[in-house]
Order: structure tokens, then sequence, then C-alpha cells
């Protein structure tokens, strides 16, 4: 059995003739019946979701379907922002390719580590090559289940997004109904692999140094100089004439490896400087940095974030090999309100990767790894491009 995909985003209210004919039309593009599909969906479809799910199973002849709600769905060079519509992937993979996990709130408290979860999947850490992950962002716990969920399956690639709405309507989607599940894991086992694509929007700024003092949340110092000091000499080093605009723009990068001689963009995990003090030479920020651990300052704007994108795009290609398609999970913070532009994240992807079949949804965070463990992000774009191994 051949592996292949096909993709359509659909843009306008609910119609059912709409939703058989795109069903139908993926499913000839593919040559034969799906056995797998991703959808994502505005707020709008909510109340016409049981028969847009039943259609789509009926007329694509897709038995497992999962997705979630969107603030807004992407697809094939296409961003849909501020109407209604649904993003829809068929895949044509063999049963034994791929599993979908429903795993509950009481799971996570229950958990007690790799083995637990190994027995709660039926999958070890052998039978899986990449995860994909569709969670609820009112479920707190994302970060802390990351952790545990990469301590069991080591070395694997875990990417995916949080649903999101511009209302209370979030919700995660399984089969013909909604999941009562915060999380929803699809493993991807032999015959396929997904090589992660992870674009943070920043470039560094500064010079990388090591932390020499911290607590909890503050670092203190950094290359034995105030942190605040260290800030201020980063931002110092941007052109005069920028750094009003960029002043509310600068992050943190933390290098996720230390075996690393020159550093460049990739190497840092990008995490918010949440407030800083001069007097002390304090900055508080989002995570719990430790001493030795080599950070430098970020800078996020449109121009930055659209050489990243490229950057990741382009280091992805060199080592594509047998793709069929790509899940995007791109923040909802992103889009027109970053760029400018409409489409940016789709078009750039399919211009440096070619036009595969796409389907995705602007996110309230993004899952991707920085080296090889998986975080959870903001202002990210974070893909997944399945490959048939």
């Amino acid at each position: 059995m051949t592996s292949r995909a096909a993709s359509r985003v659909f843009v306008g209210k609910y119609s059912e003739q709409a939703v058989a004919e795109v069903a139908e039309t993926l499913r000839h593009e593919i040559g034969t019946n799906a056995s797998l599909g991703f959808l994502f969906l505005t707020q709008e479809w909510r109340p016409h979701l049981e028969d847009t799910l039943e259609l789509i199973r009926l007329h694509g002849h897709v038995p497992q379907l999962v997705g979630c709600s969107g603030w807004g769905v992407i697809g094939s060079r296409r961003e849909i922002e501020h109407q209604p519509g649904f993003s829809l992937i068929l895949f044509s993979l063999p049963s034994d390719n791929f599993a979908v996990v429903q795993i509950n709130e009481a799971q996570t408290e229950e958990s007690t580590g790799p083995e637990y979860w190994h027995a709660a999947t039926g999958l070890s850490a052998t039978d899986v090559r990449s995860w994909l992950v569709l969670a609820n962002p009112y479920f707190g716990g994302v970060e802390n289940w990351l952790d545990e969920w990469g301590a069991a399956y080591p070395h694997i690639p875990i990417l995916g997004g949080l649903a999101s709405a511009t209302n209370s309507e979030i919700f995660l989607l399984r089969d013909g109904d909604i999941s009562a599940a915060p999380l929803l894991a699809i493993a991807l086992k032999k015959g396929l692999v997904v090589q992660p694509l992870v674009s943070q929007g920043c470039r560094p700024i500064g010079d990388p140094s090591p932390i020499t003092k911290a607590e909890e949340n503050l670092i203190l110092e950094i290359g034995n100089l105030p942190a605040y000091q260290a800030l201020e000499t980063a931002f110092l080093s941007i052109p005069a004439d920028q750094r009003v605009s960029v002043r509310n723009n600068l992050f943190l990068g933390l290098a996720v490896s230390e075996y690393i001689d020159d550093f460049k963009q990739g190497d840092f995990l990008i995490r918010n400087i949440l407030g800083a003090d001069p007097q002390i030479g304090a900055l508080a920020v989002g995570a719990y940095p430790r001493v030795g651990q080599t950070v430098q300052f970020q800078l996020r704007d449109s121009k930055s974030a659209r050489e990243d994108l490229v950057l990741a795009s382009e280091r992805v290609k060199r080592g594509l090999s047998g793709p069929i398609g790509i899940l995007l999970f791109s923040c909802a913070g992103r889009g027109k309100g970053l760029f400018g532009t409409s489409d940016h994240d789709a078009e750039t992807l399919a211009s440096i990767l070619g036009d595969l079949p796409l389907a995705g949804f602007f996110c309230n965070g993004e899952i991707g790894p920085v080296g090889e463990k998986a975080f959870l992000h903001g202002y990210t774009a974070s893909a997944a491009v399945l490959c048939v191994a």
C-alpha cells in the first residue's frame, strides 16, 4: 500500500454539499479510502460539528478522524483569518502505521513515569517513530505531561498545538464526536517518520554567555555581570533607529545543549522576560534557568520571524526524503497581525518544501522540539512534515 495524502481548505459557513464534495474530492485524489484524517474548524462550525464529522467519515471513507477548533485554519498556501471555514487532510496509511490515543486528566494525575504510559498506551518507546499531539488549553498540565511523555518516549519528535477559538467554544474531536479528553496523541509507527520544523520567530542579539548566578526563575548574573547590565548591552547593540520599535520584543534564549561550539538560531529555547530590576540587576524569566547554562538575548519582530522560518524550512529541506504531507501549528499571534500580509507561514513552507498537502490551524500554544526535547512554545510555527520511512 502506497502512503499518500490530500488536503483542502474550505472558506464559508456550514454546507452539507460543500463538506461532502471536499471529502469525496480528497478520497479521489489519494485514489483509495483514507485511513486517518485531521480536521480543523473555526468556532462557527461548532453547531454543525456532528453532521460535518459524519459527512467526512462517510464520503471520505475515513474511519479515524481527529482534530480541534481553531481561531483560524490553514491549508496549502492559504491562511484563513476572521472567516469561518475548515481545513482537512486525509491520509492513506497502513492501519498498523499509526495509533490514536486519548489521554484523560485522571491518567496524568495517576502517572508514575514511563512504564505507566507504556502500559496505558500499549506502545513502548521502540514502537513509535513520532508523536502528533492536540491539546485543550483549559488543561493546565500540558507542560508537565510533555516532560513525562518525553521521558517515556525519549529522542522521539513530539509536535502539535493547543486548540483555540475567538470565544469559549474550544474543543478536541475524535471520530464522530467531541472528545472529553484534554489530550489526543497520534503515534506514527514503522514506515512513517516526522521531520520536525520549529520556528520560534527570533534572531539573537548580543553574544552568548553563561549564567553565573541564578535563583528559581531569577537570573542575577550573566558572565559575572549583573543580568540587567547584560540585557542593556544587548539592547544597545541594536541600531539606534530600531530601538524604540523593538523595546517590548526582547526575549531570552536558553541553550538546550552545551555541546555546541558555535551557537546559532534554533539552538535556543525562547522564553519571556517577565521583569527587570536595575537596582539589584536581576531579570525574571518564564523558565527555571541553571547556573552554567548559556543564554543569549533574542529579538522578535516580523523581519526576524520571516528569516527564522526560512532558515528552519531550508534546514528541513536539506534532509527531506519521501514527504507526503504537512501539519502546521501556527501561533494565533502570527498571521497577518505579525507579518502584515496573509498566508505568510503557509506560503513560505510551500515555496521551500514544495506544494505538499497541508492542513493546520492558529493555536493557543505550539508544541515542538528544540534539540531533542519537546516544549510548549508561543509565537511559534511548528510543523510536522510526514514522510515515508
